[in-house]
């Protein structure tokens, strides 16, 4: 996938979802039992509207057409419930990459969740999400009003300047995270900031708390560690994004 920094986000989405998608198969690399949340079926899937420079599945994102075997909604629904009784897990999530690239991996997805839901009622989907499409094309909230969906928006970076660094995509397209999270709460979904607290000083996080608050976003702000994998800390350099560690306490 040729790359040419900043990068139109809009467009990198549709060439990603052109790629990982063939009509309800979607680009899976693996299927797990993972310890977040205290435990979760885990599908990691490939390709992404940003291209951050700590993300930990960079390489598969970066050319996702190259990795990874196509899979029905069925098939992965089927994988996780198999995880899930395996484990009595009611947690489920797709991470590794972007859930929601367009229309298509839209689809893919809901169906997903229709087969969750309807084979385990008292099931708990997180969407982790960076919230760019669910912002851009702010109509797609309307079909997320399951009870049992949690979203979880990933906030990259304080400002514009910084969010272009840390993603690779122009920074006029910083707020479209916080739109979304405005309309997830107008619609009564339940959904929540996340940083990684690496990045922002304290004038930073205050900041960021300013611009939710400008977008009347009630959610709490979750904080998390950034995992310093050699090849992130060498993306790190090579985009020049120094740690700054917020002081206080999480």
């Amino acid at each position: 996938m040729e790359l040419v920094f900043p990068f139109d986000p809009v467009k990198r989405a549709e060439v990603s979802e052109s790629l990982v998608m063939k009509n309800d198969k979607r680009l899976y690399h693996r299927f797990r039992a993972a310890p977040y949340y205290g435990g979760i079926a885990t599908a990691d899937a490939v390709g992404c509207s940003f291209l951050c420079a700590y993300c930990w599945n960079y390489g598969r994102n970066l050319n996702p057409n190259h990795f990874g075997t196509y899979f029905s909604s069925e098939n992965v629904a089927s994988n996780l419930l198999s995880i899930a009784r395996k484990k009595s897990f009611h947690l489920y999530r797709i991470t590794g990459s972007e859930p929601i690239l367009g229309d298509t991996s839209f689809k893919h997805l809901l169906n997903v969740l229709q087969i969750l839901f309807r084979k385990d009622p008292h099931s708990i989907f997180i969407l982790e999400t960076n919230g760019f499409i669910l912002g851009f094309k702010k109509e797609l909230a309307d079909h997320l009003k399951f009870k049992n969906i949690q979203i979880r928006i990933s906030i990259k970076g304080a400002d514009p300047v910084s969010f272009e660094k840390i993603t690779g995509a122009k920074k006029e397209f910083f707020y479209y995270p916080f739109i979304a999270l405005r309309e997830l709460e107008e619609k009564g979904i339940k959904g929540w900031p996340a940083v990684t607290i690496d990045f922002f000083n304290d004038d930073e996080i205050q900041n960021l708390k300013t611009i939710l608050k400008e977008y009347k976003i009630k959610s709490n702000l979750e904080f998390e560690s950034l995992e310093d994998y050699p090849f992130v800390v060498e993306n790190l350099k090579r985009r020049n994004i120094t740690l700054k560690r917020y002081k206080h306490p999480i």
